[in-house]
């Protein structure tokens, strides 16, 4: 298919159906949790540390900054290995019993050798930033230029697809992570072929590929939105617009200018039909939309802007204020249905050099969870205040977390560069 030269030009196949189908309520089977709000359904402990509340703890073949996923008795992390003059470039995902941390299997995907090289912001975060996708039965991981790879329950490799081995012009690799939609994976392989694509779940055989030069620097995951006439749009948003796409149709039905330019890395929000958005770079800023219409819905749907944004985490949206902590190390707290400033605070023990903060919150239990890169989880309260609860750590591990946690029955997983760890009560 040859590329559009529109910006819009985003078609998309039929995809009505459900998020990570099949999934229970306990489940954490996509990367934010089921409806991909990052709201956890069970209540985790606040403290946490050396010896306390600590289930167990798996050593990692290597680093990542993708979250790990949940579903039923199985816990699922990627990493990578080699590539930084240690060896080839090696992919992994590995299928971890909840209950001990046993790792039951593991598999590796080598590198294609279209990889960039380890150097300049590709250091922040690596090889392996997508998180996986389950509905049970089969695991979706997407590597990048490694491509996409399904397995089954027990680590039959099932099917495997190239997606492109383009790079873009940061040259900062991949991080949207794949969904499930009904019967279909759709990925964002922005980095890889300015493309969206969309494959079978069972077969891998690709549905549709759809290319639009304006996917360049957009690093979010796809999000379905629910209309209130039962029909399903898939929003995505790109530099300087938000786009609404027909997955009957495939036709792109609306579409929003924003003043987000550069990169857009921040998934958007969803909380029924209204839409948040996030991200730009030195324009940086925020809007919420209703979802649905047709053409420009500029001037006719978008609710609020902001000067207020998150540069790499996606906000969480609880009780209508939508929290985060920046990558200054700064948390936030602005109202959505106004979109002005709660709260702005300095978070204490995140100071120093370097951008803190890559993982996106997680609420539980009335608490939000934040993951810093290199000083442990802080905890503060899912309310229009600021308080440092806490901030637990591990006194043996200091390498770089950016993964965002999972919420599954009480516990909370949480990957750094060395280990998957369970916490529980």
């Amino acid at each position: 298919m040859e590329r559009c030269n529109s910006r819009r030009a985003v078609l998309v196949a039929a995809l009505i159906g459900a998020t990570a189908g099949g999934a229970a309520a306990e489940d954490w089977p996509r990367f934010r949790g089921p409806d991909g709000r990052g709201i956890g359904g069970s209540t985790v402990p606040q403290r946490w540390g050396d010896g306390l509340n600590v289930r167990w703890r798996t050593s990692l073949p290597g680093g990542g900054s993708s979250s790990p996923i949940v579903h039923g008795d199985r816990v699922y992390v990627t990493g990578w290995s080699g590539g930084q003059g240690g060896g080839a470039l090696v992919r992994h995902l590995l299928a971890i019993d909840r209950a001990d941390g046993r790792i039951e299997w593991q598999r590796e995907v080598a590198a294609t050798g279209a990889d960039d090289a380890y150097q300049g912001y590709l250091t922040e975060h690596g090889y392996a930033s997508s998180t996986p996708v389950t509905d049970g039965r089969t695991v979706v991981a997407f590597f990048g230029k490694g491509g996409v790879v399904a397995w089954d329950r027990d680590g039959t490799e099932l099917w495997r697809a190239d997606v492109g081995r383009e790079s873009s012009n940061r040259r900062w690799g991949s991080a949207a992570s794949p969904v499930i939609v009904g019967d279909r994976v759709i990925v964002s392989a922005a980095e890889e072929s300015q493309s969206l694509q969309a494959f079978d779940l069972r077969s891998g055989k690709r549905l549709w590929k759809s290319e639009a030069s304006a996917l360049e620097l957009a690093y979010g995951t796809p999000a379905p939105v629910t209309l209130d006439d039962g029909s399903v749009e898939l929003v995505l948003a790109v530099p300087e617009e938000v786009w609404g796409l027909d997955p009957v149709t495939g036709k792109v039905r609306w579409f929003a200018t924003t003043a987000l330019t550069g990169n857009v890395s921040p998934s958007v929000v969803v909380e029924g039909t209204t839409v948040y958005v996030f991200g730009g770079f030195r324009s940086a800023g925020s809007l919420a939309l209703r979802a649905g219409g047709r053409g420009d819905v500029t001037k006719t749907h978008v609710l609020w802007t902001s000067r207020s944004s998150s540069y790499v985490a996606t906000p969480v949206l609880h009780e209508g204020h939508l929290y985060w902590i920046d990558d200054r190390g700064q948390a936030h707290c602005i109202s959505a249905r106004t979109g002005q400033q709660v709260y702005r605070e300095r978070v204490e023990g995140l100071e120093g050099g370097g951008r803190p903060v890559y993982a996106s919150p997680v609420v539980s239990g009335g608490r939000m969870y934040v993951v810093s890169r290199w000083n442990g989880t802080v905890v503060l309260p899912a309310e229009p205040r600021y308080e440092l609860l806490g901030r637990n750590a591990f006194s043996d591990d200091t390498s770089d977390s950016s993964g965002t946690p999972a919420i599954s029955n009480g516990e909370l997983f949480i990957r750094s560069g060395k280990y998957l760890t369970c916490i529980g009560g």
